[in-house]
């Protein structure tokens, strides 16, 4: 009965993750460029949003990447401001947003799935291995070029783009210092990321990694952040700090915006 239940849930849920809830947030000043990228075999639109003192300075800021970074009906614009009210307020350090814009977000934030189930959402699963490729291989190399930058870098994602960040945390660690994921779709490929935790936390790098992530109401989504937070709890390598936020008063579509400051704060101030 659990599973027949996960099941009719689950198209909401994929919709939902898909069809992100529409929001009249003003575009902050920011800097926009494309390139074109071999690793996923098309042009990507960049947005870029600098805090208010880095014209007048010669200060080198972290950086944090955003997929699901696009301005019309994406994340950049509310993140963008989050962030810059935050720094204003000296809540958080300054700190370089970076957001890539979809194209094809299923496809994306996607990895590998075992299942016919989900391969009716996307049907063009796999290729999260091309897009991180993307990002380690061209993209850093590319703000790199263009800001002043250190070396310290982290990645923000919510739902489908959740699912990305617990992935790259767990396959390729050393690639960020700081992971953020709302309401991750950790129900992905049978729950392939909850059950093979334990194995990849066991191979954890020698880095101070920090990790924080939220689950909210629906079962399927709960569930899973809950397991992992329990999996965290008695796995967890002394070099990942961690924290969960359980928001069970909290829908999918409005997760992102009812915990990003708490995110924001607790990861990127020591």
């Amino acid at each position: 009965m659990k599973n027949l239940s996960f099941l009719l849930f689950l198209p909401f849920l994929f919709l939902s993750c898909s069809n992100k809830p529409q929001y009249n947030d003003p575009t902050p000043k920011h800097d926009s460029f494309n390139i074109e990228s071999e690793e996923v075999n098309e042009t990507r639109t960049i947005n870029i949003w600098t805090p208010e003192d880095y014209e007048k300075s010669d200060i080198s800021y972290p950086v944090l990447y955003m997929p699901d970074g696009g301005i019309e009906g994406e994340d950049f614009p509310h993140i963008a401001n989050t962030i810059a009210k935050l720094v204003k307020n000296k809540s958080i350090p300054p700190i370089i947003l970076v957001g890539i814009a979809n194209t094809d977000r299923r496809r994306d934030l996607t990895g590998l799935s075992n299942t016919e189930y989900d391969k009716q959402y996307a049907p063009q699963t796999d290729g999260a291995k091309n897009y991180r490729a993307f990002i380690s291989n061209e993209l850093f190399a590319e703000i790199a070029k263009r800001y002043r930058v250190t070396g310290k870098k982290g990645l923000v994602g919510e739902s489908l783009a959740g699912l990305f960040v617990v992935e790259t945390l767990f396959i390729t660690p050393n690639l960020f210092d700081f992971y953020i994921a709302m309401d991750p779709s950790l129900w992905w490929n049978n729950k392939h990321l909850t059950t093979t935790a334990k194995d990849n936390l066991a191979r954890f790098p020698n880095k101070n990694i920090k990790f924080w992530f939220a689950g909210s109401s629906p079962v399927d989504i709960s569930d899973s952040t809950n397991k992992l937070a329990t999996i965290l709890t008695t796995n967890a390598p002394e070099t990942l700090t961690w924290k969960y936020s359980n928001e069970p008063n909290e829908k999918h579509n409005t997760i992102f915006r009812a915990t990003k400051e708490k995110a924001f704060i607790w990861t990127l101030n020591n």
